[in-house]
């Protein structure tokens, strides 16, 4: 089966945005940490689905990336920016 993949063959381009915003969140900022504050907003996902997201191996759906996008305070828009990007 034909999986769509980035340039750099990452399933995703939010991963590497959302490790930044983990990293840059109040302690404990773990990807357990990050887990169960999604879980508070109702979305069902493991501290392993996040390390997944952040390496690139698992996709991450609409309703993630919004509950991301509202726990870290930023727009979804802003988690897609690649780095390059950033500036």
């Amino acid at each position: 089966m034909y999986k769509n993949k980035g340039e750099d063959g990452r399933n995703n381009i939010s991963g590497n945005q959302i490790m930044i915003y983990r990293k840059q969140m109040d302690k404990p900022n773990s990807q357990r940490a990050l887990a169960e504050r999604m879980q508070l907003l109702g979305i069902d996902i493991d501290k392993n689905a996040v390390q997944r997201i952040e390496s690139g191996q698992r996709f991450v759906t609409d309703i993630e990336l919004k509950g991301f996008a509202e726990l870290f305070g930023v727009s979804a828009d802003r988690l897609l920016l690649s780095n390059q990007e950033e500036g």
